[in-house]
This record gives structure tokens, C-alpha cells and sequence, in this order.
């Protein structure tokens, strides 16, 4: 049992190391930005919908992880518990970014009287 464990993990760790050889090369025949080009720009607005988008997407799929256990398609009780924290944690961490907006903005307002 040990040898054969052994072996498992002699093997996962080949392939985990062939695959960050795989990633390194990769990085390196990337091309690099040049600096005469800009970064392609996103502004603040767009970051914004998209987190609000992702809070909205990961809500959804604990309310239907839930419903799924409630009606007994699902006995993942544990999961659809941590989904729906995380879900919680997500749109509490949301309302603290729209929290900080909202009070720079109050003071750029104030700076400006």
C-alpha cells in the first residue's frame, strides 16, 4: 500500500512538473507588451459592473444550490452552506468598495466648495 502510494505521488509530481515546464515556455513565447503601445484601458465604471455581475452570478448559484437541497436533488448540504457564505461574503466585500467610492466622492465634492 505504501509502495503503491508512493508511486501515486512520484507520478502526480512528474505531471505537475511537466505542466509548470509547459506554463514556463508558454510565458516565454509570449510576446511582450511593447512600451510604445498603452495598456488597453478599463475604466473604473466597467471594473465596477463586472464585480457586480460576478456577486450577482455566484448569489445565483447559491440560491439554486439551495433550492436543489431543499427539494432533495441535492444532499450536498455542506456545499450549498458554503456557497451561500461565500455569496454573502462577496456582495458584504461589494458594499465596502461601494461604501469607499461613495465617501472619496462625498470629499472630492467637499474639496471643491
Amino acid at each position: 500500500m505504501a509502495a503503491n502510494l508512493g508511486l501515486m505521488i512520484h507520478a502526480d509530481r512528474n505531471q505537475l512538473l511537466g505542466e509548470m515546464n509547459a506554463l514556463g515556455q508558454s510565458a516565454v513565447a509570449a510576446p511582450k507588451p511593447s512600451l510604445d503601445e498603452p495598456p488597453a484601458a478599463h475604466s473604473f465604471g466597467q471594473a465596477m459592473v463586472a464585480a457586480v455581475r460576478d456577486v450577482d452570478q455566484q448569489n445565483r448559484l447559491a440560491s439554486e444550490k439551495m433550492t436543489e437541497v431543499d427539494s432533495g436533488q441535492s444532499d450536498d448540504l455542506v456545499g450549498a452552506m458554503l456557497m451561500s457564505q461565500e455569496a454573502s461574503l462577496s456582495f458584504s466585500m461589494l458594499m465596502q468598495v461601494r461604501n469607499k467610492v461613495v465617501g472619496a466622492v462625498d470629499e472630492l465634492i467637499k474639496m471643491q466648495l
